[in-house]
């Protein structure tokens, strides 16, 4: 492996090998640059990646700079590993779990935690040839492979060569944050970035951070065999989440064996030997626990650093990142940015849109608002929780009264044979119209039902509209058409109730 990225991508077997052969070949020659590029693209993660074969498919000239992996977060150590072993903890419940669907598990099945991660590791290497610098190569984009910084507003160095442009797209991304905790930077603790190189489970795991990170590793590592004390400083757990949402979730960690240890105060860590010792108050109870490995699920930062911005009068903030108006476009009219350098939306799927909008305001005089955008989300645990657009909360400080129609999932058929009934459907409509304002899903496979109230409020479908949808009995995405079926119901009131029965009247 290149100098650098073998203590990176780690362990060193087989299948990382072809991982960076595929997205940082060690072997791998720069291009000698263009007179002038229509784009360049700083940074391979998702946003750039759909920016350069976009713009490419179109006919620009366009050079493509990354200084580490290719494919970013999302490939290396976000989306694609981390669902790779929340798929093989989700085995391991089934079978634990199989006894209530008749099915007699004989004693001694276990888990083999390495060979769960050699299957991710082995998954993601042939991922990764759709992000390799030879695949773009091949769409006609110039890889370069190295540090990139501005040297003016329209110039930008790489290896020694200067790329010059009409306009360039800013996609550095963002990497895991470290809290202020005392003690911190005297262990070797893990995020994000490495906690995927595991080859042996941690009998003891913490994990500081109950947001999304946090509570799909917790819940995956305790699945996993390990016994897990999960910390968090608010009240709960995915404290942006809708509080009944969070507590579902809340319990099913805690029925995982997961210790939550919220609204903890006075964190500390220190070196014990080869463990780490985990020290706080919650609810007045003092905890101190020796660990084998600490996670820190806290927080992000964006890559700011090293690009040297100001060269190319590009205004940022290191907290923040980059500095963009509706449109995506820096203060340099030159210079747009997308994905997690400028976005709250930290998600790939967020990224791959905002890309798109930035091309075709780039290269189209386009304009594409980042405010048109419709953005879901979803956290992968068991049950998962997706939710888009408003919450109540949200709504109430926007001055936008609301209208909320709940569907519990234990009230669908296909929930209460699956025994998956812990979960609901909920919709926010704008008050005394069907226009939905937001929703927050709650079950085994919210992520992909979401999609259905997404793909309404992108389209301007009321929920009027989706209970006229047909779906198959039966499934669980009936849910969703329930609610609709509510709001209709809703409309019956008592003076349309009475015209209709006169006309019933009437035509008898």
């Amino acid at each position: 492996m290149p100098d650098g990225l073998s203590e990176r991508v780690l362990p060193n077997d087989d299948h990382n090998t072809t991982l960076v052969e595929h997205v940082h070949p060690p072997d791998w020659t720069n291009p000698e640059p263009a007179s002038r590029y229509n784009l360049v693209v700083i940074g391979a993660g998702t946003a750039g990646l759909v920016a350069a074969a976009g713009a490419a498919g179109l006919g620009a000239r366009v050079a493509l700079v990354e200084r580490h992996l290719m494919g970013g977060d999302c490939l290396n150590y976000g989306c694609v590993p981390s669902k790779g072993i929340i798929r093989s903890a989700r085995a391991a419940a089934s079978v634990r779990d199989a006894g209530a669907f008749g099915v007699r598990v004989p004693p001694g099945a276990a888990l083999d935690f390495p060979a769960a991660m050699e299957r991710m590791r082995k998954l993601r290497a042939g991922i990764s040839r759709h992000d390799s610098a030879a695949r773009f190569r091949e769409l006609g984009v110039d890889v370069f492979l190295g540090e990139g910084r501005f040297t003016g507003p329209d110039r930008l160095e790489v290896g020694g060569q200067t790329l010059r442009f009409s306009k360039a797209v800013v996609a550095t991304g963002a990497r895991a944050a470290a809290p202020p905790i005392p003690g911190l930077n005297e262990v070797e603790y893990l995020t994000n970035e490495t906690i995927f190189s595991l080859t042996e489970l941690p009998k003891r795991i913490g994990v500081i951070g109950a947001g999304p990170i946090g509570v799909e590793l917790g819940q995956t590592f305790a699945r996993l065999g390990s016994e897990v004390f999960l910390v968090e400083a608010s009240h709960g757990i995915l404290p942006r989440e809708d509080p009944e949402a969070s507590e579902i979730v809340k319990n099913s960690l805690l029925r995982d064996g997961v210790h939550l240890l919220c609204c903890g105060r006075e964190t500390k860590v220190r070196k014990d030997g080869e463990h780490i010792r985990l020290y706080l108050q919650s609810h007045e109870k003092s905890y101190d626990e020796p660990v084998d490995k600490l996670l820190v699920a806290v927080g992000r930062a964006p890559n700011v650093e090293g690009l040297n911005l100001e060269a190319a009068g590009v205004e940022y903030d290191r907290k923040q990142g980059v500095e963009v108006d509706g449109k995506f476009r820096t203060t340099n009219r030159r210079i747009f940015a997308a994905g997690d350098i400028c976005s709250r939306y930290k998600f790939t799927h967020a990224a791959d849109f905002m890309a798109r909008s930035v091309l075709r305001n780039a290269l189209f005089l386009g304009r594409a608002k980042a405010d048109s955008l419709v953005i879901p989300w979803c956290t992968y645990t068991e049950p998962e929780i997706a939710h888009v657009g408003l919450y109540p909360s949200e709504a109430e400080k926007q001055g936008i009264a609301i209208d909320t129609y709940t569907q519990p999932l234990d009230g669908v058929d296909r929930a209460i044979l699956d025994g998956e009934t812990e979960g609901f459907v909920r919709v926010h409509v704008k008050k005394g119209t069907d226009k939905i304002a937001g929703a927050t899903i709650v079950a085994a496979d919210a992520g992909n039902m979401i999609s259905q109230i997404t793909q309404a409020m992108t389209l301007g479908f009321g929920l009027k509209k989706m209970a006229d949808v047909i779906y198959p009995y039966p499934t669980q995405a009936e849910a969703v058409r329930k609610v609709g079926d509510q709001y209709n119901r809703s409309r019956l009131t008592p003076f349309v109730k009475l015209l209709f029965q006169k006309w019933l009247a009437w035509t008898r």
